[in-house]
């Protein structure tokens, strides 16, 4: 399939030699890709390739790597663009999570905001104690953690970097100064945002004099953000944590009109990015029919706590792999390829099991202890195999509609279940460079705009960045009504819980890389990363035919499906057999590459603006 190439291709050397010549970064022809349901076949390349969710980010990373840099390189790069171009879902004043092979060994960058020192337990109570409306908690100075992601992309950097910092952050300040053409996409979200006009910064940036939305198409300049994306090529991360630019964060946040926050710049200069080792997992897809010769063992690799992605998609394809799920092919029906109502009964049962458990046991292990004292207790097989038999089979078998938490390894906890609250944001970018080296990382500000506070250090200049909102990931109810306490309650230097799923997929036997795959969307992650995976490895569909796949998912509720992908029978027979059926907007922005045998193939998500660009 025919590969984005960019116009600096023939200026530009191959992997391995950038050594010789600067980079140079000239912007690409600027997209103004529609906001909706865009088809998209996938992108065949062979020697690397990056997949982003702006066109313009990819051009970025596509650039690095064609200069001879590592997926790190590139991944800062694009995440740099994406603060300008995309800064309703990441950027600097948010945090990342990132999954690195760097061709033996795969570890996870953690970049979570954490909460400020002064933080207490009731941050999101109100006068009554009571937890306060979830809005008023995102709109406010109390939900913004202290960022990480550049702190955690440096240290990615230190280690795997081939380019020079400074280099990384060409892409993004030349579109910040010259100025990047507003798309469809942040359009049509700036229409209906309610809140951000309320920041002086914001509504000056991203609205006229008449408080319209800039239209399609407008140029719209960042010297601000330009301006202080220079200063930290040249100084690093601690320009951002420490002297002007931190104390115009803490400033922003401490005098929210309404409700200020309690960061302060202690928080800021004392942040740590952490790396762990990756949660991994076996694989190995259940046989379709007896005579089907045996299948490909993998190993899933991701993020361990405070992400719950890693271990709530483990769950819901172990406990698959105990039902007859591999024999239910999904059907081509007039709407597309969807799976059958059998199936998306089974799939969305486990998705109960699964986040049961999440809520009950999944937190910032520095806080809170793993089930039985070890996070695969979660995983046993025995364990699967006993959550499994909840789930009612047969023709027309009942739903359970909600599920309760289980006992792994036979010990219970002291701890109550968190209550379910909204979960947004988020952005995902997929990276395999020339050496083999790949990357999995998804970066957020939580909600759409974050706390609708734009940092502006006060230079006259327009523009600036977003902050986070990512406290509101805690439980705004720090108990239960009998004053049991929530694990993923807000506590002073904690890392929210967070549904990012960034994972990569390795043949087990060979150890070779398969696949690089995640998405944004909140709570919602879980299930469209998950829906991908199966797609592939299940069902044999390329990443791009995976990602086409309509969305469905529970959180332990209602039986949820995109609105327009399903037939009415399908509906129909969900409802006999009691499910609660919602219809709704679930957008994905899953992004993916797998290996091929001539090289790499992409898949982007038709549902935003993404693209995969390569060699």
């Amino acid at each position: 399939m025919k590969v984005i190439i960019s116009a600096l291709a023939a200026l530009l050397l191959a992997a391995g030699c950038a050594s010789q010549t600067p980079f140079r970064y000239t912007p690409p022809d600027q997209p103004e890709n529609a906001s909706g349901y865009s088809e998209k076949t996938g992108w065949a390349t062979s020697r690397f390739a990056v997949a982003a969710a702006n066109p313009l980010a990819a051009d970025a990373g596509y650039q690095i790597l064609k200069s001879g840099g590592s997926a790190v390189d590139a991944a800062i790069a694009v995440q740099m663009v994406l603060t300008l171009v995309e800064p309703q879902s990441s950027g600097l004043g948010g945090g990342a999570f990132l999954v690195h092979f760097n061709g033996k060994d795969t570890e996870a960058f953690d970049g979570r905001e954490t909460a400020p020192a002064a933080t207490t337990e009731a941050l999101f109570l109100g006068p009554d104690g009571k937890p306060l409306p979830f809005i008023d908690g995102v709109v406010s100075g109390r939900s913004v953690g202290t960022p990480g992601t550049l702190r955690m992309l440096e240290m990615a950097h230190q280690q795997y970097g081939k380019l020079p910092w400074a280099t990384l952050f060409r892409p993004a300040i030349a579109l910040a100064e010259e100025g990047f053409r507003v798309s469809a996409r942040m359009h049509t979200l700036l229409v209906s945002e309610q809140h951000l006009k309320k920041d002086p910064a914001a509504a000056s940036y991203f609205y006229d004099a008449n408080s319209q939305a800039w239209p399609v198409g407008h140029r719209l300049k960042n010297p601000e953000l330009g301006a202080v994306l220079r200063r930290i090529a040249g100084g690093g991360a601690r320009v951002l944590m420490e002297g002007e630019l931190a104390q115009a964060i803490v400033r922003k946040v401490q005098q929210h009109p309404v409700r200020p926050g309690p960061l302060s710049l202690s928080d800021l200069a004392a942040y740590q990015a952490k790396k762990h080792a990756a949660l991994c997992f076996d694989y190995t897809p259940q046989k379709n029919r007896a005579d089907a010769p045996a299948p490909r063992d993998y190993r899933i690799c991701g993020m361990p706590p405070p992400s719950s992605g890693t271990l709530a998609i483990a769950q819901i394809l172990g406990i698959l792999n105990h039902t007859n799920a591999a024999t239910l092919a999904p059907e081509q029906t007039p709407l597309g390829l969807i799976p059958s109502p059998d199936w998306l009964h089974l799939y969305t049962e486990a998705s109960r099991l699964a986040f049961a458990d999440r809520a009950l046991y999944l937190a910032d292990p520095d806080f809170v202890a793993a089930p039985a004292g070890d996070w695969m207790s979660l995983l046993a097989p025995d364990y699967l195999a006993q959550r499994s038999q909840l789930i009612a089979v047969g023709k027309d078998a009942p739903s359970m509609k909600t599920a309760r938490p289980g006992t792994p390894g036979g010990v219970r906890t002291g701890f109550a279940p968190s209550p379910e609250q909204p979960e947004y944001g988020t952005s995902h970018i997929s990276i395999i460079d020339a050496w083999g080296n790949a990357l999995a990382m998804t970066s957020t500000i939580e909600d759409g705009w974050g706390a609708r506070l734009m940092v502006n250090r006060g230079s006259g200049l327009a523009g600036g960045f977003l902050l986070n909102n990512e406290l509101t990931d805690f439980s705004f109810a720090p108990r239960d009504l009998n004053g049991i306490p929530i694990a993923n309650r807000v506590q002073p230097g904690k890392r929210p819980r967070s549904s990012m799923s960034p994972v990569l997929v390795f043949d087990k036997a060979s150890g070779q890389l398969v696949m690089s795959a995640g998405s944004p969307g909140g709570a919602f992650i879980i299930h469209f990363t998950a829906k991908t995976l199966y797609g592939v490895l299940n069902w044999g569909l390329d990443t791009q035919q995976a990602i086409n796949l309509p969305n469905f998912g529970s959180l332990n509720g209602p039986t949820l499906l995109e609105e327009k992908r399903f037939p009415a029978g399908t509906i129909q027979a969900l409802q006999v057999r009691g499910h609660d059926v919602r219809e709704m907007n679930m957008t994905s922005g899953l992004q993916a590459i797998q290996r091929t045998p001539t090289g790499f193939f992409g898949g982007a998500d038709p549902r935003r603006e993404g693209v995969v660009i390569g060699d």
